[in-house]
């Protein structure tokens, strides 16, 4: 069995190409749920909806989350009514939300919830939420100096605004979902996928218990760096990088998770750089990780679980 530290679009094709080479129910995913929020009352996990689109091979691939195929009456007629509409929902969407919260609403957990979900879609990876207790990425906007959910920030605000730093709310108190430390106590290998470091991964880590526990795996862990040439494949990493004083690099990712890996995954576009990683006593492993098509993502899959001691 494998772990997989998951956040959305780029953990997503990770897990399809890790699919295509090692059964599903061999991988599990602790997925962030610091992006979390609730809007119009409904209860609505970003990473987790757009992992389990992906997954099940229904998602936006235009977008980049939400479902292909999508409408968008609901919102058309909430805004009639002046409604917020910042943060899109498309009409198949809303199902998914609706469920989640009236299930959480009858007294079920989130992993629960989540299981339900993933097995109507057919989807064998097991996905669980880093935790069932609420924990908030929080973002201070730089020049305003108001703190903003992440949801604002990365969709209202769309991610173009600096920002100067960012909190887990109630990430101390928080508790691993159940069977979370197992599963990182008992994978083969961990891996770190290529999400944003400091919006999707270090709330996984925010929750003391498993971090605790995946320090404790270091020798086994491993991260695919999600900045290629100095550049994020995908969203606002690289500046975040910069922007709260890390290096928008390689070299940045490795000494951001060196508490946590033995082993960083980099493109062939960063090569030279191998040895600045080898310098922090990580061993650098260069492939292609741009997974622009499935036969990449299962490439790069393979290459990981070829890291297994």
């Amino acid at each position: 069995m494998i772990c997989v530290l998951a956040g959305g679009v780029g953990a997503a094709r990770l897990l399809n190409g890790l699919k295509d080479v090692l059964p599903a129910e061999e991988i599990t995913a602790i997925v962030n749920t610091g992006d979390d929020v609730i809007m119009h009352g409904l209860y609505i996990c970003p990473d987790l909806d757009t992992v389990t689109y992906t997954l099940a091979g229904v998602n936006n691939t235009e977008t980049g989350w939400g479902l292909k195929g999508e409408t968008w009456l609901a919102m058309e007629s909430l805004k009639k009514l002046g409604g917020e509409t910042w943060f899109n929902l498309g009409d198949r969407d809303l199902a998914t939300h609706l469920y989640r919260t009236g299930r959480l609403s009858e007294g079920a957990g989130l992993k629960e919830v989540t299981a339900e979900i993933t097995s109507s879609m057919g989807i064998g990876v097991n996905l669980l939420p880093m935790t069932e207790n609420r924990v908030e990425t929080m973002v201070t906007l730089l020049e305003s100096e108001n703190e903003v959910s992440f949801q604002e920030y990365f969709v209202k605000y769309r991610h173009n605004v600096s920002i100067s730093s960012v909190r887990f709310n109630g990430s101390k108190e928080a508790k691993a979902t159940p069977g979370v430390i197992d599963v990182i106590n008992e994978a083969e290998i961990v891996i770190i996928a290529p999400s944003n470091p400091l919006v999707s991964i270090a709330p996984i880590f925010s929750v003391p218990e498993i971090s605790k526990a995946i320090k404790a795996r270091k020798k086994d862990a491993v991260a695919v760096s999600p900045i290629v040439a100095g550049a994020a494949i995908k969203g606002p990493a690289d500046r975040l990088l910069n922007e709260l004083g890390h290096e928008a690099s390689v070299e940045g990712v490795a000494k951001y998770y060196q508490d946590w890996i033995s082993a960083l995954v980099i493109d062939n576009a960063d090569f030279e750089r191998a040895k600045g990683i080898e310098s922090l006593g990580i061993n650098c492993v260069v492939t292609e990780t741009v997974m622009a098509d499935s036969q990449i993502a299962a490439s790069l899959g393979s290459t990981l679980l070829g890291l297994k001691r």
